[in-house]
């Protein structure tokens, strides 16, 4: 695959798409974000690395790390993980409550908030600091220790938690968290604080297109299987209620975040990363899918 040609081709294409959507201001700290901002960066497992735009500059990748502590609870709890969350596409708006209660506390899959936040019971538990030790796990997994959460968004996911807070009460009226819902909700915040750029996401992600090691170290981040169902959970559950839009037209998994971030995996060749903050109605980046639609479409290759 000639990447520099694909990328010279993307210059050309991210241009044509229309400005559509807006930032995700019920975050105040989102509000703040330029929102013709555009950046992708792709990683390749024999180390090339392909850039355009803002791939260098950090943002808040907000669900993005859904994927990261999923990562980590899996391997922590093994199969036992499923009896608390499913593996199911939601078909809902991804802070819904109906669903929720109408499923006695157990989300439908680990990457909308619900399932998140039943994520984050598991990692308070299993780990002694599970903030320092979370952050610990990207800084390893990517190879860069400057990676971390940003105090000032984690504060502004604080200030308008109702929704979240909602959930995880639910949830611990069905039994279904185990610890204080304040050190959970917490964890939860910061979480999706963590700021990183474009090159920074497909580096910590490369590990999701190699069979679940490092293919930089040779370190085994998760085993073959656990990498097949983590890239399967993506496939399915990624993009709330828009998971088979993305499926049907670009073919890749990934997960997005209300940070105009996109993460996409073609297991086997790549990781890609694309940012644009202006999100459609589902709350996914609407330039993000454009040129992820764009490039499997050239390409003429998916997983399918």
């Amino acid at each position: 695959m000639d990447y520099q040609k694909l990328f010279s081709e993307i210059a050309v294409e991210s241009k044509k798409v229309e400005a559509i959507g807006e930032v995700a201001s019920y975050i105040p700290e989102l509000r703040n974000v330029d929102p013709d901002k555009f950046g992708i960066h792709l990683a390749t497992l024999d180390k090339q690395n392909y850039g355009l735009g803002d791939y260098n500059e950090r943002f808040s990748i907000q669900s993005i790390a859904k994927v990261l502590s999923l990562t980590l609870a899996f391997e922590l709890e093994e199969g036992e993980l499923w009896k608390r969350v499913g593996v199911e596409p939601s078909g809902t708006p991804f802070n819904s409550l109906v669903q929720l209660e109408y499923e006695n506390g157990i989300p439908r899959n680990p990457l909308i908030n619900a399932g998140a936040l039943v994520i984050c019971d598991v990692l308070v538990s299993r780990l002694k600091n599970p903030k320092q030790e979370f952050i610990e796990f990207i800084r390893n997994i990517s190879g860069i220790s400057s990676i971390d959460y940003c105090d000032r968004i984690a504060e502004s996911e604080k200030l308008t938690s109702y929704r979240n807070a909602a959930l995880i009460n639910l949830m611990k009226a069905y039994g279904n968290i185990t610890n204080d819902i304040q050190v959970v909700l917490d964890f939860y915040f910061n979480l999706c604080s963590i700021e990183m750029s474009c090159k920074e996401l497909t580096h910590a992600f490369l590990f999701l297109a190699a069979n679940g090691a490092n293919p930089v170290t040779g370190e085994r981040v998760v085993n073959v299987s656990k990498s097949k169902r983590i890239n399967a959970i993506m496939q399915l559950c990624g993009f709330y209620d828009e998971a088979g839009e993305f499926a049907f037209k670009v073919g890749l998994p990934g997960k997005s975040g209300v940070g105009g971030g996109i993460m996409a995996i073609h297991p086997g060749n790549y990781s890609i990363a694309v940012w644009s903050p202006r999100l459609n109605s589902k709350g996914n980046s609407h330039k993000g899918m454009k040129i992820l639609e764009f490039l499997t479409t050239v390409t003429e290759a998916s997983i399918f």
